[in-house]
Parts: C-alpha cells; structure tokens; sequence
C-alpha cells in the first residue's frame, strides 16, 4: 500500500500527466481542434462586423455581399467539424487512458496477494477500477481541452482586441487576473470536498457489497430493518456531499459570471458613450465595425473560462481520485509491478511442471487473525517429505484449515518460515467451502483450466465423483448452479472443487475434508481414485475420516505441529 500522506500539488498533476502517455497523440490532436475552432471565433466576428458596416454605414448593394455571407458559412462549418473532431479525439483518448488504468489497478490489487485483498472491503475495492477511475474522464476529455484552449485563444483575442480599440484591450487585460485568483481558491474547497465524497461513496459501496453477501444471514436473525436504515444513512451522507461539490461547482461559475459581466458591462458602456460623444479618448471617431467586432469579442474572450470553470470540478474530482486510488495501490511506478513478483503473488498455473514431488517445510509459523487475542497457531513445525501423502488430524477449530490456507498462500503468517521446494511446482487446493461461481458445472472446472476439452471434464468429474450426481441433472455438467454453489449440497461442492483441482494437475494437493458428507461408497471410490491422482504428487489432507485416514502414509495430529492450538476466536 503507498504511504497515506497526501502528495504536493505539483506531484500529483505529474500523475496525472503520466497517466495520458498512451493517448498523449490524439489529447494533441484534440487541443489543436479546440484551439483553431476557439480562433476561428475571431474571423467570425470580424465578417459579422464588416458585414453590418456594409449593410447599414455603407449601404452596399445584396450582390456584393454574397462573398461575406459564404465565407462565414464556410468558417461557421469548419468550426463545427474541428469542435466534433476535437470531443471525438479527446472521448477516444479518455476511454483509452481509463482502460490501461483499469488494468493497472486491477494488475496491482492482485499482485498484492490474497491475504491483502482479505483485508479490505472487496466493496471498496471495487470502486478503484469503477467509480474513481470514471472521475478521470472529464478531466481528460474536458478539462485538458479547454485549459489548452484558455492558454491560446484569450491572448489572441486580447491582442486583436488591442488592435481595435486600445482601451477595450485595457479593460479585458485588467478584469481577466481576478476570475483565476477567485476561481484557485474555490478550487481548492472543491477538491477537498470531492476527496470526502470518494471517500463516503467507498464506504457505502463496501457496506452494500457486504449486506448484500450476507443477505440469507440478515433476514434469519430478522436484522433487516436495522441494514436499511444503515444503507440508508449511508445514502444520505453521499447526497449531502454531492450537493456540496454542487453548491461549490454553483459558487465558482458565480464569481466568473459576475466578472465576466462587469468586464463586458465596462466595454459596452465605453463603446456606447464613445459614439455619443461622452468619452473623448479617441483621436478619429469610432467606426460602427470596430465598435462590434469589440462588443462580439468580449464574450468570447470569456467563454473559455467560463467551460473552464465548468470542467474545473472535474480537474479537483480527478485529483481526489488519484489520491484515493494511491491510498491504495500505486499506479504509475511500474517497477513496482515486475513480472516477478506477479508470478508470485498470482496462482502459479502457468509455472514449469517439477521434475520430482514436492517438499514441505515450516519452522516457527505464527499466525493470529486480527481482531483476536490469541494465536491460531503458535510456533508451528512441519516436514513433509517430497511425495509423501500426511492426513492432518485434530479437532474441528484446532488451525488445520488455517495451515492450509498458509500453505496455499491464500494467508500471510505473522512470523516464521513457509518452504515449498522447488519452487516451480503447481499447487493445487481444494478448500472446505469452495467458491462456486453462478454459471454451470462445467464453467466452474474450466476456472482451473480453460482450454479443457468436454472429455478433459468429464474424466475430471468422473474421477471426483461429480457425475455420480450430475448425471441425474437436467443438463448433466452443463447444469446451472447459483453462487457460491447455491443448488448443490455441500459434499457435491467438495466434489466439483476436487475436479477443478484434478484439471490443474498440481504437484502438492491440499485438501481440506474431501470426503465431508459423503456416503461410504461415494468415499470409497472417491479415494481410490484419489490414490491412483496422488501418485508420484505430495499430499498433505485435513480429514477426519477413518477411510481417508487409511489412504495416507503418515497421520500427523495438528497438536504436533502447532505448539498453542487455540480456537478460532
């Protein structure tokens, strides 16, 4: 996890930037549309101001302002395709930088292991790659076009103003600096409050995952009421802090406006009395044409930042999501993510088969779960040698399934040292409650191996036992089943996860009562196939089964190898 301080400005925006490298082209292509069509505006307004000169001052006769006529519907064109040109690039890269994102964050949250992810809310987690990424978009296909555009066109503008009339060119130069000074310090209010609604809208996003995976349990111990009205609470806290980057977003596009009004207010009222004859700052009278090219400049001269300040929000959202996306994972130091340590915290289904059955070793394994005022094991030893088959035995509660979950690497131990040698072989696990995905049967094996053919399957379940019930289903292995299994028994559960486990083809089996809740004959033919698998593999079962017991070379109690066999508290 990145260090919790939050990271200077200056810090932050480089992030940011880092993060639009592989669509850095088409932001180019996009700012070069936005600032032609922005000066474009220019020309537009001198033939507009030309042409009521002509008509009114100069009464030139219809035909000889066709040339005016199409030449503005010719600029009037141009603008509207570099603007749809400019949104089409700027759209294109947004979704391009949020995709390479997603990836990145999601290529992060797995490398930091299991035991990591099951210290977080998966709620939470869930809103790095969905809602905090999607507050970048803006940012990149909003905010960037228009700053781009900002630090272009005004100064054109102001300079072709400068050449109309000098004195309109002073009031636009001089109301200009107070719209970016008030709209920093809005700012800076804007992405604090941004952060705090990231942040709520995670903890919302992880209580409603959680609630909703505890549903069953909720409505047996009649908790329902309560659950809502805490998804309710929690509701109402995200709209209160939305409401506040509202009334912040309201407040900024209030002080521009209000500038902006005075400063075209200042530039009318010169120009009105200048023609009246009140105001003598000028040597040679002032022309009808250079009086509304001045009048149609000044609003423009405003209009980037006024869509400035409306993307402004965007630009404090992206920064308040970046920092919260940082909280947990770092997303642009791409040291941090070596194809190494990948392959070391993913499942190794793609390393090199061993070329001799594994060996097992543990020394001085501690391990506690959080929250809990004892080890569940407490300076734990264990030796298997490469090949051999151990039935782990002990009472329920006792840490066998936990000593699994170590050696799977589904747990990181407090202290001690787990070995597994060598370390290219496969392992494969089959939990006591295993995770069934909602799809059917044959889905839910292929998650070990995708590429398995239906005869690869079928001699997979055959060997656990699942055709013994999945014969008498509708669909046979293309049955449905609910998540986590939802349809099946328990025992038939343990049978589709041995399956899976046979189809990785592991070269160290951990098992965690396989033959749980099945009838003796089930069991039986269970565990001679499982002999026939486990040959030339090392094994290491936590069972209570007499039958299992039989299968395995050596019985090792859990006392033996956890010195504190404390409960599960």
């Amino acid at each position: 996890m990145s260090d919790s301080s939050t990271l200077p400005r200056r810090k932050q925006l480089q992030r940011l930037a880092a993060l639009s490298a592989p669509a850095k082209t088409r932001l180019r292509g996009a700012y070069a549309c936005t600032i032609g069509a922005g000066l474009l505006l220019i020309a537009q307004a001198a033939v507009i101001a030309s042409l009521v000169q002509h008509v009114l001052i100069d009464a030139v006769i219809p035909q000889r302002l066709v040339p005016y006529f199409l030449l503005l519907l010719a600029l009037g064109t141009v603008r509207a395709v570099l603007l749809w040109l400019g949104q089409r690039l700027s759209d294109s890269a947004a979704v391009t930088i949020q995709t390479q994102l997603r990836v990145k964050v999601n290529e992060r949250l797995f490398a930091n292991g299991v035991p990591w992810l099951r210290r977080h809310p998966s709620g939470t987690l869930s809103e790095l790659s969905g809602a905090h990424v999607d507050a970048l978009k803006n940012y990149f296909a909003g905010y960037l076009p228009v700053r781009a555009e900002l630090m272009v066109v005004p100064p054109v503008m102001l300079i072709a103003a400068f050449w109309a009339d000098k004195v309109v060119g002073l009031i636009l130069l001089l109301t200009m600096p107070l719209i970016p000074l008030f709209m920093v310090l809005v700012g800076w209010r804007a992405e604090a409050a941004s952060r705090r609604q990231l942040q709520q809208l995670s903890r919302m996003s992880g209580h409603f995952a959680d609630r909703l995976r505890g549903l069953g349990l909720i409505r047996v111990y009649g908790r329902g009421d309560a659950e809502l009205s805490g998804i309710a609470a929690a509701a109402d806290s995200v709209r209160r802090s939305s409401l506040k980057i509202l009334r912040i977003a309201f407040l900024s596009s209030a002080v521009l406006e209000f500038f902006a009004s005075i400063s075209i207010a200042l530039v009318a009222v010169y120009l009105g009395l200048s023609h009246l004859g009140m105001m003598p700052l000028r040597i040679a009278p002032l022309a009808l044409e250079t009086s509304l090219f001045c009048l149609l400049l000044a609003p423009e001269y405003f209009a980037p930042m006024r869509r400035l300040a409306a993307h402004y929000h965007d630009r404090a959202r992206a920064l308040a999501a970046l920092e919260e996306i940082r909280h947990f994972i770092d997303v642009d130091t791409d040291s941090s993510m070596t194809p190494t340590a990948a392959a070391k915290s993913m499942p190794r289904s793609d390393s090199v088969l061993a070329a001799a059955p594994p060996a097992v070793f543990v020394d001085g394994l501690r391990l506690r779960y959080p929250g809990t005022t004892r080890d569940v094991i407490d300076g734990g030893k264990l030796v298997i040698n490469p090949g051999e088959h151990v039935a782990l035995t002990g009472p329920s509660g006792c840490g066998k399934s936990t000593l699994l979950e170590v050696l799977a690497g589904w747990l990181e131990p407090a202290s001690g040292s787990v070995r597994i040698e060598p370390d290219a072989c496969r392992i494969g696990y089959a939990p006591q409650r295993p995770f069934l995905f909602h799809g059917s049967i044959a889905d839910n094996l292929r998650i070990a191996k995708p590429e398995a053919t239906p005869a690869d399957l079928e001699t997979a379940a055959e060997a656990a036992q699942v055709l013994r019930f999945a014969q008498h289903l509708p669909m046979g292995l293309d049955t449905l089943i609910g998540e986590r299994g939802f349809g099946l028994s328990g025992g038939e559960a343990r049978r589709i996860a041995l399956a899976r486990l046979y189809l990785r083809d592991p070269d160290l089996l951990l098992l965690d009562e396989p033959t749980a809740f099945l009838d003796p004959d089930t069991e039986r033919d269970l565990l001679a196939a499982l002999t026939r698998f486990a040959q030339g593999r090392t094994l290491l079962m936590a069972t209570h089964s007499r039958a299992a017991m039989q299968m395995a070379e050596r019985i090792l109690p859990f006392s033996a190898v956890a010195t504190n066999m404390a409960a599960r508290l």
